[in-house]
């Protein structure tokens, strides 16, 4: 019902278009004068809006329509990293901000210092994982540190992981068998209750050893259920991991995930500049990047994957 819904919305966007398109033509060809301005206005909000429904289009993978989920650990570097990846964050709850998405952090490790270790979060949206696919991989910030006492410039890194949330039970079956639940008592704030009982939770998958943890609810029901919405869908990345590999090894091009260079760098010293390494896309304004102006960014990337595919 969710997709058909969605689904039925789409198409009513598309007719409402086209009966703007033709009463705009019809206002056209009566030649006043008098609505001019306001036809020059409507043509350039109907081909801003052409332009959005016709990007909408290259999201058509899978998952690309659903809701996402959003890792982001600090790499090597310490507080600088840890701080990084707080900014990270900042970054990517403010875009959810304005793109009318639902944001919500479900496990965050806060650093000894500054920042955050690691922190998961839920966007929930229309083509939330679609956009944010784009943000997967390392991210490099070089600046003049906060944190060192001479003021020499750093190089941080974080990994940003992007899933899909997994609505159909049966795609990923896990069994009750499979799982080792603990619970323990949460170390962050949040209250009297987390505080005090053992609220938080953390869930070690047997057959793959993936262990997931959420500890920001009060309730260790409502932890136990986000925990299970992370597994499904680390167990979904990690089968199509597979799938990719073995059809890699096929090919005779398989190489071993890991770790690898940067996708994006953000500079803020000796000069300002955001460089997406994949597509060679830049901005010059870093701080409107760091609130969340990442349209373009992701948008370039879409665009070049649509054109290297195309080329295959």
């Amino acid at each position: 019902m969710k997709q058909l819904s969605a689904l039925g919305d789409e198409i009513q966007g598309w007719h409402d278009l086209q009966k703007r398109v033709q009463d705009t033509l019809e206002l056209s060809q009566l030649a006043d004068e008098s609505l001019c301005e306001e036809l020059e206005h409507e043509a350039d909000t109907l081909e801003k809006e052409i332009d959005r429904l016709e990007f909408n289009l290259m999201l058509s993978g899978k998952y690309d329509r659903g809701d996402a989920l959003l890792a982001i650990h600090a790499g090597a570097g310490g507080t600088d990293s840890q701080d990084w990846a707080e900014m990270l964050l900042r970054m990517y709850l403010r875009w959810c901000e304005k793109r009318g998405y639902v944001a919500e952090i479900l496990d965050s490790t806060p650093g000894e210092e500054a920042g955050v270790k690691s922190v998961t979060m839920s966007v929930d949206g229309l083509f939330a994982y679609g956009y944010l696919r784009p943000e997967k991989g390392v991210h490099r910030l070089v600046r003049l540190s906060p944190f060192d006492s001479n003021h020499r410039r750093h190089t941080s890194f974080a990994l940003v992981e992007v899933l899909p949330q997994v609505e159909e039970e049966d795609e990923i079956v896990i069994l009750s068998s499979d799982l080792r639940i603990d619970t323990y008592r949460s170390a962050g704030a949040g209250g009297q209750n987390v505080q005090k009982n053992d609220t938080a939770i953390r869930i070690t998958h047997l057959p793959t050893g993936i262990v997931v943890t959420c500890q920001n609810e009060r309730s260790q029901v409502q932890n136990r259920e986000n925990a299970m919405r992370v597994l499904r869908a680390r167990l979904l990345e990690k089968k199509h991991e597979e799938h990719k590999e073995q059809l890699a090894e096929l090919r005779g091009e398989y190489t071993k995930a890991e770790w690898g260079s940067q996708i994006r760098s953000y500079v803020l010293h000796p000069y300002q500049m955001v460089k997406d390494h994949r597509t060679n896309f830049e901005v010059g304004n870093v701080q409107a990047v760091l609130d969340g102006d990442l349209d373009d960014l992701m948008e370039a990337y879409l665009r070049f994957m649509v054109g290297e595919n195309n080329k295959s």
